[in-house]
């Protein structure tokens, strides 16, 4: 029985892909929530004019790098142990993975605070330059001091729900905190004239509301069980988590790092294109929480089946997992690419800034269905605890989006759209490898 399925009778395709939408239907719903309200934020940056918009493209990669760690990357590692102690019947060991998991997110929240609040210029500077680095100093300071920390927490606590089963919890509370958002930010930054700082300020509010919510929620046995609270800080549980977190951390700091060394290619032609390529890079990133919704789920039943020892679940599950991903974010990808300058237009009116965007989204916008994919797949490889795959597929991708970019770009002399190209060409490597790694050869029990 070394890939554990002997004894287990295999669910049918329907059924698998029943459980995988049960949970991820409230979870793809809050990110879409999610995404609809993060796609005001260039809109509204947008209207402070053409700086503001590139500050905000520079601060993205880092705004967007906190939440995938948070929700997605060291929040897996917590979905995934929880899941694997649940499925092996160790609720003792769940509940006590709580704290530790607190403790994780307090740690990464405050190294996000002291980082990005107390260095804005010097660390924006480098890559968007002195100009957009001022317009998003004050913006930056908010969203990082005083949002890092609850951010965390929140998607910390989500993570827990989502451990036992409870994706439908988890999303009632982050539905609210999305919900004002939009409109918090829309106050604060038009009519109390804060300008972009604005929208740091409603962050942290947002962010600030949902993490006591989420605790409350968690404290109460929301998760199905009541968290330890009184208990000894252990390596091996702490372990249990960073094995898989800090491998995806890892991965979401080389897709966003991609992300920097483009928007830092991308400077050299002016603030203009940084504001172009920033409108690019949000439809992009659009992908991570539509198909996080997936996800999610994925990381959580694919848990289950490991703690199991039913590899075969697993990897079957992943694959309905994928195809559902793939369902959401194709209408998004070929809606993009088939209207690239409508949807440059629907965030900027500067005609510059529109020109340029129209011709990244051109290019990367069919690249999208298999970054979805891949995300997806990534979510589902660490419910598995197979991060080898994901891995290669992430240094891949900033290989060919910057190396790839220089010789397009440079070498070859096709400016920024061979740059968009680069990226494009990343993209589908990205998804690509990261199919190809959930495989029985990797998904399978070790001797």
């Amino acid at each position: 029985m070394a890939d554990g399925t002997a004894a287990l009778a295999a669910p049918s395709l329907r059924e698998l892909l029943r459980r995988v939408w049960v949970l991820a239907a409230p979870t793809t719903a809050v990110a879409a929530l999610q995404s609809a309200a993060q796609l005001v934020e260039p809109w509204l940056a947008a209207r402070q004019g053409t700086a503001a918009l590139a500050g905000w493209a520079v601060v993205l990669p880092f705004a967007l790098l906190m939440q995938q760690m948070s929700t997605g990357a060291m929040g897996g590692g917590v979905v995934s142990a929880i899941a694997r102690a649940l499925g092996a019947g160790k609720r003792e060991e769940a509940s006590t993975l709580v704290v530790h998991a607190v403790v994780i997110a307090l740690g990464f929240g405050l190294a996000f605070a002291v980082a990005l609040a107390g260095f804005p210029r010097a660390i924006l500077g480098l890559i968007g330059g002195p100009e957009a680095a001022e317009a998003a100093a004050a913006y930056c300071a908010w969203l990082f001091g005083a949002g890092a920390v609850p951010a965390w927490l929140a998607n910390t606590f989500a993570s827990v729900l989502r451990g036992g089963g409870r994706h439908a919890l988890a999303s009632r509370v982050l539905l609210l905190a999305w919900v004002a958002y939009p409109v918090l930010a829309w106050l604060l930054m038009e009519q109390a004239r804060f300008g972009l700082a604005g929208a740091g300020m409603a962050f942290a509010i947002s962010m600030a509301a949902a993490s006591v919510g989420m605790a409350v929620v968690v404290l109460r046995g929301g998760a199905g069980f009541v968290p330890d609270l009184r208990v000894r800080l252990q390596g091996a549980l702490f372990g249990r988590i960073l094995s898989v977190g800090l491998v995806a951390c890892a991965m979401a700091t080389v897709a966003n790092l991609a992300t920097i060394l483009v928007t830092a290619r991308v400077a050299s032609y002016g603030a203009v294109a940084v504001a172009a390529y920033g409108v690019s890079a949000r439809i992009e990133f659009l992908m991570v929480p539509l198909a996080f919704g997936v996800g999610s789920a994925l990381t959580a039943l694919v848990g289950r089946a490991v703690g199991a020892g039913d590899w075969a679940t697993a990897r079957r599950t992943a694959w309905a997992g994928a195809a559902m991903a793939l369902a959401v974010t194709l209408v998004v990808g070929v809606f993009v690419a088939a209207a690239p300058g409508f949807t440059a237009s629907a965030f900027t009116r500067d005609p510059a800034v529109v020109e340029i965007a129209t011709q990244a989204l051109a290019v990367i916008g069919f690249a999208l269905p298999g970054f979805g994919v891949g995300m997806a797949l990534y979510f589902a490889s660490m419910g598995a605890g197979r991060m080898a795959g994901p891995v290669v597929a992430a240094l891949t991708r900033i290989g060919l989006a910057v190396g790839g970019g220089w010789v397009l770009s440079d070498l070859l002399g096709y400016g920024l759209q061979g740059q968009f190209v680069a990226v494009a060409l990343g993209i589908s490597a990205y998804g690509l490898i990261t199919a190809l790694s959930v495989r029985p050869g990797v998904w399978a029990a070790r001797g």
